[in-house]
């Protein structure tokens, strides 16, 4: 990994300093409740953080993408689901701003966008507006397999809006809910996606169901229904036709969910460490000494370097239209880290013995947490597998007779 610069140094210090004062204290408590972290949020806006990857010409920090993975990476080892939340939030500013750029739209649609997002930008900055999100549909759209059911229809000076976002984390908690969704045509397909922002306050926008999740549970992702939403023009995130474009030559912008899982492999490691070292109260009984524990470790150890090593090169190589095998290195980095924090995470429990997953240590917690990165679409587990086999198998355009 390239050295870090002083002001990448500082960010994760100012990350780690609030984690680790803050972030952590407040984990068991969000986690119990399936509580948003509203005092986590008040405490990034104190440090202008939810500006994290807004330019610095626009009052920001001016966070590239490595800068932010591994601010996201260090925010996760004290609390994942604000790691996890927050991202959604960077990554809306990531695509407007330094992924898009890197299209080299035409000077007139870079114009409209610009002042577009620059609006955006200003609510951010200037309100600590916050953004969600929702992707999940409950079909295979997420993954980019089919359209969007969630449509946008052309009326008047704006767009009508309907469906219904599954997993919207953020949900109550968000003051603008970027949604993907397909606008109404005719033979429509992926390449129709429009990326928009709904105001919570909007007509016909309402969240429903309940929340309690096996883990990540501060993130509260409920439920939300769009029933004839009306929005203007200036609600599109993107041009019409970018966020596919971005999709397809950008793939890095789905690998943004791997750093919150990378830290929480971190955070296991560090309590397994501190836990047998008799760090811990109030269990605080030294164990390092079995040979047994001692191995356990190193597996430990090999799981998270493996891994991190993944999420460096990953994340140092990002960039528009990355060559297959750069491409097949992500699918390969995001797998490793998700099952790899769920399994160090079940190897911690095994090591650490029964009393450590006594609440309110956090080491039960995080099991339930690692668990659920696998899950998370728009690259599952199964995803990074099933495209691995296909395209190590297939160039493009190749098929069986």
């Amino acid at each position: 990994m390239d050295p870090l610069s002083p002001r990448q140094q500082a960010l994760l210090e100012l990350v780690g300093t609030l984690g680790r004062e803050k972030f952590a204290p407040r984990a068991e408590k969000y986690d119990r409740e399936a509580a948003f972290p509203f005092e986590n949020y008040a405490d990034l806006r104190a440090h202008n953080l939810l500006a994290l990857c807004i330019p610095q010409s626009e009052g920001g920090w001016g966070a590239d993408y490595r800068t932010y993975c591994l601010v996201s990476a260090e925010l996760a080892r004290y609390c994942p689901t604000t790691a996890l939340t927050f991202n959604m939030h960077c990554c809306t500013m990531m695509w407007i701003g330094e992924v898009t750029d890197a299209l080299g739209l035409p000077d007139e649609v870079r114009a409209v966008h610009a002042r577009r997002r620059s609006a955006v930008y200003r609510r951010v900055v200037e309100e600590g507006a916050l953004f969600a999100q929702p992707f999940s549909e409950g079909n295979q759209a997420a993954a980019g397999k089919t359209p969007f059911a969630t449509t946008a229809t052309r009326h008047g000076e704006g767009w009508l809006i309907n469906g219904r976002k599954i997993f919207a984390s953020l949900s109550g908690a968000a003051d603008y809910y970027a949604v993907v969704v397909t606008e109404e045509k005719a033979n429509a397909t992926a390449r129709d996606t429009l990326f928009i922002a709904i105001p919570k306050d909007a007509a016909g926008f309402s969240i429903v169901g309940e929340w309690d999740p096996l883990g990540m549970r501060g993130t509260v992702s409920r439920t939300l229904l769009l029933q004839n939403v009306f929005v203007t023009d200036d609600a599109l995130l993107l041009p019409p036709g970018v966020y596919h474009q971005l999709a397809v030559r950008w793939p890095y912008m789905f690998f943004t969910l791997a750093p919150t899982y990378m830290g929480l492999s971190q955070a296991v490691f560090d309590f397994t460490v501190a836990y047998l070292r008799g760090e811990i109260p109030p269990m605080q009984e030294k164990r390092r000494r079995f040979p047994l524990k001692q191995a356990a470790v190193a597996e430990l150890k090999i799981m998270l370097e493996s891994a991190r090593a993944l999420f460096h090169t990953v994340i140092a190589e990002a960039r528009l239209d990355p060559s297959k095998e750069a491409r097949l290195r992500a699918y390969v980095a995001q797998y490793t880290i998700m099952e790899n924090a769920a399994r160090m995470a079940a190897l911690a429990i095994r090591t650490c013995g029964g009393q450590s997953i006594l609440r309110p240590l956090p080491l039960e917690r995080m099991y339930r947490d690692a668990r659920c990165g696998a899950l998370m679409l728009p690259w599952t587990a199964e995803i990074c597998i099933e495209r691995l086999g296909r395209e190590c198998l297939y160039e493009p355009g190749e098929r069986d007779e």
